[in-house]
């Protein structure tokens, strides 16, 4: 029986069948929790850190490995990619034969990074390459005729990087000068002309590296270019301090962090913490980032104010300022960064609100949640859709309309592959392009096959199931109670990480907890004291609380009892730390219990 098949079967868990943002708890079952026992028995682990190892389907025995993963033990090779001795060898000739190198790089983190990582091994090459990155209204996603001509006239090499799989015209246009691509997204029955095509989602591909994000790519082929070079009797460029710039795409990539990517995450963010990178350090600095960052900083406060060039300013700002070495530039840049992110904020609320209304009224219990709008801006709707898909658990389409023409952006949930379903309505003919891969995808569509694509589509994320998840769905790893959440249970607990896509943070139910005192934080948080009636109490944070009408229930709540549910963390404050529960939902206590 599958995991979702006997989580189906048992009662709810701490028999919350229906909790106050309408949600059916679900927990470990008796042989997840004899597992864990014995884990922690075997182990002598903390038995909540021995629930979560067990959760992710570690065994005693892998334990060590998992805890402290080695890049080196989980690197592959990078040959076992099709085109990489190819692509390696071409770039090696054009370093060292003085060739005139052009970086064609996409507009977001990852396209940002990967160029960074190039710009980066090349310069201490003795090399400089040229720099494009297009306009994201202007142009559009991925290489164009004109500009790939106008490259090629000029350059000797064109790296493309995290976009061109699917560019067949724009890479034909480049005569006169050698293309290698090094991608990640969906590939499609033939590869454009390039001279290389790197991509471990490629139709030929076996897929086993189909989780890596664009800048991963780029590692291993520099990880390839350095084998080359020690070949001929040469050290090559450190790879290790690049590792900062492989973490930060991965996660705001949104790439799974299993296998690879979890070491390169882990060892990315120690990196990080050094702060020797002048463009991630100022960023920190201008986000008020006082701490060694988290995999959360690098998806929701580095990776939005990265992309923000990208999305509603220059769209090289991002890329430039991954890859400068100058402190002054950096901060030039990371000051005009923050002010187009706080400008975009303006622009994707309004969105979301508009996009979020249209869709209620469309429905949000299908397969697919969408929402379509005329001059909506194209540079926020892949966060709107990300905001869509939080609030849903369901893939989600955010398209802007003009004229007859719309173009949209969409995230996906964990188990439905988007981007081959937008791939397959695009090949139908409903779509006039589309691509992407598991996670996000890309479409551009005539408004009047609006209506059918997304139908369409619809059909096609419901065959991958995606109708069976919902947000009455909440997965928990365990009870704790309040006295046991302690700092080094949270430090215990941060072993198993870096958490995010593919590798959720651990989630705990604290039962029948007195809600002590309520205090509103800014316009729509909310924080609160709560205690076990005993001994122990703690603090609970609610961010957006007041989004739902969960934040109502819980701000009324003062001397009430409640089941809690979400993640225990270290809140760091003007130099103090104090361990807090992050609340995702809450019940009644004994309000809600199975079978009434």
């Amino acid at each position: 029986m599958s995991v979702d098949a006997a989580s189906a079967t048992r009662g709810a868990f701490l028999g919350v069948e229906r909790s106050l943002s309408g949600r059916r708890w679900i927990g470990p079952g008796p042989e997840q929790d004899r597992l864990a026992e014995a884990m922690a028995q075997a182990t002598a682990l903390p038995l909540p850190l021995a629930r979560i190892l067990v959760a992710r389907g570690v065994t005693p025995a892998e334990v060590d490995r998992f805890l402290e993963p080695q890049l080196r033990d989980l690197l592959p090779d990078p040959r076992s990619l099709k085109d990489m001795a190819a692509a390696a060898q071409r770039i090696l000739r054009a370093a060292r034969g003085r060739e005139r190198i052009a970086i064609f790089a996409d507009y977001d983190v990852d396209g940002g990074a990967s160029a960074a990582l190039l710009i980066t091994w090349l310069k201490a090459m003795g090399r400089q390459a040229t720099l494009y990155v297009p306009d994201r209204i202007e142009e559009g996603y991925g290489p164009n005729v004109p500009a790939m001509r106008q490259l090629a006239r000029d350059h000797d090499l064109i790296v493309c990087v995290d976009c061109g799989t699917l560019s067949h015209e724009a890479i034909g246009a480049a005569s006169g000068a050698d293309v290698v691509v090094l991608d990640h997204h969906l590939g499609g029955e033939t590869l454009p002309p390039a001279l290389a095509v790197v991509n471990p989602n490629r139709q030929d591909e076996d897929g086993e590296l189909g989780h890596l994000c664009a800048a991963s790519v780029v590692f291993l082929l520099l990880v390839e270019l350095n084998r080359l070079l020690r070949a001929d009797g040469v050290n090559g460029p450190d790879l290790l301090g690049l590792l900062d710039l492989v973490a930060l795409a991965t996660v705001a990539d949104v790439a799974p962090l299993t296998g690879v990517n979890r070491a390169f995450v882990r060892q990315g963010l120690r990196v990080m913490a050094r702060r020797e990178r002048p463009g991630l350090r100022v960023l920190c600095d201008i986000a008020r980032l006082d701490r060694a960052p988290e995999s959360f900083h690098l998806g929701f406060v580095l990776g939005p104010r990265i992309n923000a060039g990208g999305r509603i300013g220059a769209a090289h700002l991002g890329a430039r300022l991954l890859a400068t070495d100058d402190e002054a530039e950096a901060r030039r840049i990371a000051e005009q960064l923050e002010a187009l992110n706080a400008e975009r904020r303006e622009i994707e609320n309004r969105i979301r609100d508009a996009a979020l209304i249209q869709a209620e009224s469309r429905g949000l219990d299908g397969p697919l949640v969408w929402a379509a709008g005329d001059g909506w801006h194209p540079g926020v709707l892949g966060i709107v859709a990300a905001r869509l898909k939080e609030a849903t658990n369901r893939p989600a389409i955010v398209i802007g309309l003009d004229g007859n023409e719309g173009k949209g952006s969409g995230r996906s949930v964990e188990g439905v592959d988007l981007g081959a379903s937008v791939q397959r309505v695009a090949m139908e003919g409903l779509l006039i392009r589309g691509g992407g891969h598991r996670m996000a995808a890309g479409l551009t569509v005539s408004r009047d096959r609006l209506e059918a694509a997304m139908e369409r589509l619809g059909s096609l994320l419901q065959r991958q199931g995606a109708i069976r998840v919902g947000p009455r769905d909440l997965r928990l790893d365990g009870l704790l109670m309040p006295g046991a959440a302690t700092p080094e249970l949270i430090e215990d607990i941060e072993r198993a990480g870096p958490f995010g896509q593919g590798a959720p943070a651990p989630r705990f139910a604290m039962p029948d907890m007195v809600v002590t005192h309520v205090q509103r934080v800014g316009e729509s948080h909310l924080r609160l004291g709560v205690t076990d009636g005993a001994s122990a109490s703690l603090q609970a944070i609610l961010f957006g609380a007041f989004d739902t009408p969960l934040g109502d229930i819980l701000a009324a709540g003062k001397g009430r009892r409640f089941h809690l549910a979400g993640r225990v963390e270290m809140n760091h404050w003007q130099g103090r730390s104090r361990v807090q529960l992050r609340l995702e939902d809450a019940a009644e206590s004994g309000a809600q219990t199975a079978g009434e």
